[in-house]
């Protein structure tokens, strides 16, 4: 069939190869090819090559007309069919549904084609539309590289639906905190509700979730500090920079944000534009707007800012030619700019993302102003709780009075909190609960170890991956007559007993080939299960009466014995059969 199907030049619908690759046999892992077992009569793989089956393929095959269609056609077909499984149409708001699992967002400008292209499907047409081969292929040209990655799970959240949800349950539990004040020192913001509570996150590649009030605006007040930072680093380099700004807690209320006089921007204005520009390149151009009525109240009520304007005019840390009252009031304006959660998030992902915006693509900040710019947010980004935060949070962080927690985790996501009650120190309880919560629940502190850990989860594995690396290295450590190997997977909580897609266990493997000493490590050791039944229904026993191994025969049996004492004695116990007698009996 496989000649025939190459001569005609189809290229094979995936539900065909599928079928085509269950006719091949595939060896058992035990290296030995599985005829002479008893064949399972339920299995597709033992099926003969009949010319109903024959015929039925070829059928499918012109049906579907595959030798007429481009090279392409076959990644986008398997691309439909593993969007609408299997189905040959559906409704555009499947694809939708499909599409916000994956973590991308219908407003994503990566996909800006793409949903154009369905919604003037939807304005040409009366009724619901249905979404088939020809309109996917219409939309999605464009973007089959994102889509395939979206959907093959390569994003750095890979179960993204999943890990959203458990990002709302920690939302739950963090909005039932009702602790702190609304900081009332200017009316713009006495006048928001303490009910108020919104949390956005995007990855660095561009997934997005929000859950709460994330389309408020709010000010950023002092989040704005490390973003005037970095694009100052960015502009005039951090050596110059440092000349007037310290690299740790100095007492001082502001970092200076100066512009080269020789620079193209020639008065405030134009300096607060420069700004604003560069502010909405890091939030991919989505809402970054301005409080003129936040701006005016911050002045008519700066006097300590003005203060300590003066006493480093005196100490002369501005740079030469620097006007003080100009300085402030620029900075006044840039902690007056508003975003939003939403916005906020892809401002933190563009900073986790290396100064890359993760939904435009466009570098906007350089590799050296990011990463000084999270080693300040790291030590002093959360006024006098920068030292707790960086205990238990371990995270880059920066917190401003509006009720704003800015947070950015390298190389994975940004956050934004906004809840506006504060705590003694001015940062958002909400906020500060969530960053604490999000990391107790997740491998996400700096210093959480990634390959040892035990109670927290890596949303950036996928699901599965860890156990088929485990079957695979227990399967070969028992094929090779492993023992060391076997008893560092045991002491490292593996379980024992994993099967393999022939439902074939570890010790089922060792007794195929004979290992006594892999056989008794499984079994006084390890305790593992000898009753377990493989795909052909043999026992471990049963392998090893197939293949010779008398001297493991008479192990399995005895153990059998053994364990179904133990079995029966902890069933009238009301226990459990213990799995290890203790760490030192496996070394």
């Amino acid at each position: 069939m496989r000649k025939l199907v190459e001569k005609l030049n189809f290229r094979p619908h995936a539900k065909v190869a599928i079928l085509l690759k269950k006719r091949c046999v595939c060896p058992a892992p035990d290296g030995r090819a599985p005829a002479s077992r008893a064949p399972d009569k339920s299995s597709s793989s033992d099926l003969p090559v009949t010319g109903g089956f024959l015929s039925s393929c070829l059928s499918f095959l012109f049906t579907r007309n595959f030798h007429s269609k481009p090279a392409s056609s076959g990644v986008e077909g398997m691309l439909f069919y593993t969007i609408t499984d299997g189905k040959d149409q559906v409704p555009i708001s499947y694809f939708i549904s499909a599409l916000r699992k994956t973590g991308l967002h219908p407003s994503d400008p990566r996909l800006k084609e793409c949903m154009e292209n369905l919604q003037q499907a939807v304005n040409d047409s009366a009724g619901e539309v249905m979404m088939d081969r020809e309109l996917f292929h219409r939309c999605v040209g464009g973007n089959i590289v994102l889509l395939i990655q979206a959907f093959r799970k390569k994003f750095i959240i890979p179960e993204f639906d999943v890990f959203a949800q458990k990002i709302n349950e920690i939302y739950d539990r963090v909005q039932k905190q009702d602790d702190g004040t609304v900081a009332d020192y200017i009316p713009q913001l006495a006048k928001f509700s303490p009910e108020l509570w919104g949390m956005s996150l995007c990855t660095v590649d561009g997934q997005r979730h929000s859950v709460g009030d994330t389309k408020q605006p709010f000010c950023l007040q002092s989040c704005v500090k490390p973003l005037q930072y970095a694009i100052a680093v960015h502009e005039a380099g951090t050596e110059h920079i440092h000349r007037y700004v310290g690299m740790e807690p100095s007492g001082l209320k502001f970092n200076m944000l100066s512009l080269d006089d020789e620079g193209p921007c020639s008065n405030k204005a134009e300096k607060f534009d420069y700004v604003m520009e560069f502010v909405k390149k890091m939030a991919g151009q989505e809402y970054i707007g301005f409080s003129n009525t936040t701006f005016q109240s911050e002045k008519e009520t700066g006097d300590r800012n003005f203060a300590i304007g003066y006493y480093m005019k005196e100490k002369k840390c501005f740079p030469p030619r620097a006007d003080m009252i100009d300085a402030l009031d620029f900075y006044f304006q840039l902690c007056s700019i508003e975003v939003t959660c939403e916005s906020g998030s892809i401002i933190a992902a563009t900073l986790a993302n290396g100064g890359i915006c993760p939904i435009t693509g466009e570098h906007v900040l350089s590799a050296e102003a990011v990463r000084n710019t999270l080693s300040l947010m790291h030590s002093c980004g959360m006024y006098d709780f920068s030292g707790q935060m960086a205990f238990h949070v371990g995270l880059p962080a920066k917190s401003g009075v509006s009720g704003a927690v800015l947070l950015v985790i390298p190389n994975v996501m940004g956050v934004m909190c906004w809840s506006p009650p504060l705590d003694r120190v001015g940062n958002s309880v909400r906020g500060i609960h969530f960053c604490q919560e999000l990391v107790s629940l997740f491998n996400f502190h700096n210093y959480d170890n990634l390959r040892h850990f035990v109670k927290k989860q890596d949303p950036r594995r996928q699901d599965g991956d860890d156990r088929n690396k485990s079957v695979f290295n227990l399967m070969f450590a028992a094929y090779s007559g492993d023992v060391s190997a076997l008893r560092r997977f045991a002491l490292s909580s593996m379980d024992m007993d994993l099967q393999d897609y022939d439902s074939r266990t570890a010790l089922h493997i060792a007794a195929a080939e004979g290992h006594i000493d892999v056989v008794k490590f499984l079994t006084e050791t390890c305790k593992v299960d000898p009753f377990v039944v493989d795909r052909w229904g043999n026992l471990p026993v049963d392998d090893a009466l197939q293949f010779g191994h008398d001297e493991v025969v008479k192990v399995l049996k005895d153990y059998q014995q053994v364990y179904r004492q133990q079995e029966v004695q902890q069933h009238t116990e009301g226990g459990h059969l213990p799995k290890l007698d203790n760490i030192e009996g496996m070394v």
